[in-house]
């Protein structure tokens, strides 16, 4: 397992805003994110946006100090168990760092976190031809939610909104 150190962000400090930009920048260029360079107004937006939104938790990986993984989170709220969750938006590890345990500590940061803040469940999406992601997530116990077996399993949609 790595020896990488997983730390709750801060926004406020420039080091930490870096990183983040730094890590999401490399995971928007690989092919399991958009496949290419953030757009450089949606990068200028990133980190007050994610100051602004209420519900924002990030999880950094550092090892020797260098950024190398990081776990974009958002605060919900569960209606049907009437508790708090918390939904993993992006999970990054660099490249050259991937297969040394990051992913795993950083899972298990989100759901240290989760249970100690008495969340329900944590929940993410994941591209259905990602199977490294896939197999780091299956091994870390999560699964298709199925919340009653006449309905079948849940399946996570999108609806794009045009730039107003």
């Amino acid at each position: 397992m790595s020896d990488a150190e997983i730390r709750i962000a801060d926004l406020n400090q420039p080091d930490h805003q870096q990183a983040v930009l730094y890590l999401l920048e490399a995971f928007s260029r690989d092919v399991m994110g958009n496949g290419s360079p953030m757009a450089p107004a949606v990068r200028d937006r990133l980190i007050p946006g994610l100051l602004a939104h209420p519900t924002t938790l990030i999880f950094l990986a550092f090892l020797d100090e260098q950024p190398v993984g990081l776990a974009v989170c958002f605060r919900g709220f569960s209606t049907f168990a009437a508790k708090p969750l918390i939904n993993i938006h992006d999970l990054v590890v660099l490249p050259g760092q991937r297969g040394h345990g990051i992913g795993k500590r950083l899972l298990a940061a989100v759901e240290a976190e989760a249970r100690g803040s008495g969340c329900c469940k944590v929940t993410l999406e994941v591209q259905e031809n990602n199977q490294r992601a896939r197999k780091l997530y299956a091994a870390a116990g999560f699964r298709q939610a199925t919340y009653a077996e006449a309905a079948g399993g849940s399946l996570a949609l999108t609806k794009l909104l045009a730039p107003s």
